[in-house]
């Protein structure tokens, strides 16, 4: 992985500011650090030409919209090489929320989230399984996320 030598305590200040709170405005986020708001919109254009920002999103929890079920799936691949067509086969089912290329026994690590278990054995048996390439999943059921965080931010 790239370290950029151009990134410096004051964009690693912005960008912890930012993951706390994404709706900070750019004005708060310039007082906080010592630097104008402006500043602050220069250094995160700077951030995101390089990649180290892809975006910014809204976090949801979706238990309060009904999504009830969180699984992990450990997914057997008939050949490693099918990866690619694999995961966009899967990137196309929308209860699929994350998708890890991994070592170990399995070779994706699979996401998902659905409505009860009746959703959950309907996306397993009417859409994941019938992708091409998958030999077989396991399937585990998170009874709690405890934490769901950044990496920590430092110049060091």
């Amino acid at each position: 992985m790239q370290k950029y030598s151009d990134i410096d305590s004051t964009d690693l200040r912005i960008l912890s500011l930012l993951i706390e709170n994404a709706a900070l405005p750019y004005t708060e986020i310039g007082k906080r650090v010592f630097v104008s708001g402006g500043t602050v919109h220069v250094r995160m254009k700077k951030m995101e030409q390089l990649g180290i920002v892809k975006g910014s999103q809204l976090l949801i929890d979706p238990t309060k919209l009904g999504w009830d079920i969180s699984a992990f799936l450990g997914v057997y691949l008939d050949k490693s090489s099918l990866y690619e067509q694999v995961a966009s086969e899967l990137e196309r089912i929308p209860e699929v929320v994350n998708i890890h290329y991994t070592t170990g026994i399995y070779s994706i690590f699979v996401k998902i989230v659905c409505r009860d278990t009746g959703h959950l054995r309907e996306i397993l048996h009417d859409k994941i399984q019938k992708v091409n390439g998958i030999q077989r999943t396991e399937t585990f059921i998170s009874l709690e996320e405890r934490i769901n965080r950044s990496i920590p931010l430092t110049d060091e």
